[in-house]
């Protein structure tokens, strides 16, 4: 297979250099740890939704779905799609409430909800979970980074994680959001040119689906069953309204306007783009009929059809896409380590900035876990196979509680640590019977879960001081907000904000531009020009109209 030239590495460098700068900008505005955290509440809603996006998307896309692609077609479009479903959940029941509680980290609530245990618990469990899902991620990033360079697998987690870990520590969720964005423009333009690459490389989609006809079965394989994908919907749904990234985002935007629709943009990405990413995947079923590894699709195509430099800045948009990930991740994990452990079991009277230093000394804890532990993912099977068994087994009781206490008041802090304990234990034991399939084991584990929570609140009896606590909160998560409690974006930061975005755009088009020019008059140069000229007219028009924007 082949590898990436200098001029791809040019590219990869380039592009870093890039965030890094975007980060150092933003980290010269943080002040406290709401900024560090939350951004002040003032995350516009469309950043805050194309942020949500790339945080919930990362190169697991291209390797763990690719490779679902790869094997089965266009089904891998129809799993994707699971996640459009949380989104709306989001826009139309919890976002809003999420907004109103007025928490820096999602777990916070939890104390004022039930109780200080619970609280602890969810905690350090759901820091468990969110350590096994970056580990996977970052695992992923390494197939990818493995398949397209002559950089080992040992040392593509390392750098991975260092690079991703540095980048988070400098800039707190302001550089996280407003990168994530940058990289989402540079993803598609990526995916633009590579996408009709692909077709062409098959003859054109008519010519695909013909000879991979079974390819564009909706319902192929497997992983098409209607009851395999029935549980798999009802898993992510669960998954997604407790992840730690998505609750950040909706406590982060200005108002409950913003959270709908941030909620309902998010939905339309997940809708529109699977197809678009996932398209190249089944195209290499041509091109690449005897694949040792489907994961590898993705990068194999990309590295077979995109010239020279182009590939750079494709393995960089796929790198972006597992950095804005993990970069939430680290960030979101960091709050709950500074504010729902540090601050509240170890010190609680330290300073703002003191709190800060904690944080990014937390990123690097967190940054280095995930790394070491991405190194071992590769016995569980697989990237996608992974992410299924760990989410089965703890995101389902974690993630009970932690929407649902939002939703209803009767429930209690032993209904929750119950249903953790319980949760676990019962999906450790399903999953490990031969007998029972993983669809049956999980659809059996929610309904232990959903029992165990509601039911406590109806066989144990709770104090009066419990039950004003708690009817006190939600009436605070049924107030709309007042006008006093929407913060605002300071003009010159909102005008700054615009700068950064038009600048990453010029210097975007540029680079594809210049790597363009290495391959003039092949196909994927014509379409490069385009997206570069693209991005160029987009930055040009954000400047002329910069006044009315910022208005």
């Amino acid at each position: 297979m082949e590898k990436l030239q200098p001029l791809d590495y040019l590219a990869f460098v380039l592009y870093m250099l890039l965030m890094a700068g975007v980060g150092a900008f933003f980290g010269w505005f943080i002040k406290d740890i709401k900024d560090y955290f939350k951004g002040g509440s003032t995350i516009p809603w469309l950043i805050g939704a194309i942020s949500n996006y790339m945080g919930l998307f990362s190169s697991f896309v291209f390797v763990a779905h690719a490779g679902i692609a790869y094997e089965f077609g266009i089904v891998g479009v129809v799993i994707l799609w699971s996640t459009i479903f949380p989104c709306l959940f989001a826009a139309k029941v919890v976002g809003k409430r999420w907004r109103r509680s007025g928490i820096i980290t999602p777990v916070e609530y939890l104390e004022t909800r039930f109780s200080s245990g619970v609280r602890q618990t969810f905690s350090w469990v759901g820091l468990g979970m969110r350590f096994l899902d970056n580990m996977v991620r970052l695992y992923a990033i390494g197939i990818f980074i493995t398949t397209a360079t002559d950089i080992g697998f040992f040392e593509a987690i390392l750098m991975s994680g260092f690079v991703i870990t540095l980048f988070t520590i400098i800039g707190g969720v302001w550089a996280v959001v407003v990168m994530d964005t940058i990289q989402f423009v540079i993803l598609i333009v990526a995916s633009m040119i590579l996408v009709p690459l692909s077709l062409e490389a098959v003859g054109g989609i008519d010519e695909l689906m013909n000879k991979q006809a079974n390819h564009f079965d909706w319902f192929n394989g497997p992983k098409g069953a209607p009851l395999w994908l029935l549980v798999y919907y009802l898993l992510i749904s669960l998954k997604y309204n407790a992840n730690w990234v998505f609750i950040q985002r909706f406590y982060s935007v200005k108002d409950e306007k913003a959270t709908k629709k941030m909620g309902y943009f998010t939905a339309l990405l997940f809708f529109i783009f699977p197809i678009f990413f996932l398209l190249p995947a089944i195209a290499a079923t041509e091109v690449f009929p005897e694949l040792p590894d489907p994961e590898m699709a993705y990068v194999a195509m990309a590295v077979k059809l995109l010239p020279t430099g182009l590939m750079g800045l494709m393995l960089a948009a796929i790198f972006s896409a597992t950095m804005s990930s993990l970069n939430s991740e680290f960030n979101v994990m960091s709050g709950v380590l500074t504010n729902d452990i540090y601050k509240r079991l170890l010190n609680n009277s330290g300073s703002e900035k003191h709190y800060i230093w904690v944080a990014r000394a937390n990123i690097l804890l967190v940054g280095t876990v995930a790394t070491i532990g991405a190194l071992y993912v590769g016995v569980l099977g697989g990237a996608f196979e992974a992410n299924k068994l760990l989410t089965g087994l703890f995101a389902i009781p974690l993630s009970i509680p932690l929407i649902f206490g939002l939703l209803f008041s009767k429930p209690n802090p032993l209904g929750a640590w119950a249903t953790v304990v319980f949760g676990i234990a019962s999906g450790l034991a399903l999953n490990a019977y031969p007998g029972i399939s993983w669809e049956m084991a999980t659809l059996v584990e929610i309904i232990i879960c959903f029992l165990i929570f509601f039911i406590s609140g109806y066989l144990v009896p709770a104090s009066t001081s419990y039950k004003n606590k708690v009817a006190l909160f939600f009436k605070q998560l049924e107030t709309p907000l007042t006008a006093s409690e929407i913060p605002q974006i300071a003009p010159k930061f909102k005008q700054m904000l615009l700068y950064v975005f038009i600048v990453a755009l010029m210097v975007s088009g540029v680079l594809v531009l210049a790597m363009a020019m290495a391959s003039l008059g092949t196909l994927g140069s014509k379409i490069a020009i385009f997206a570069a000229l693209l991005c160029l007219v987009l930055a040009i028009l954000l400047y002329l109209f910069r006044s009315k924007i910022n208005h």
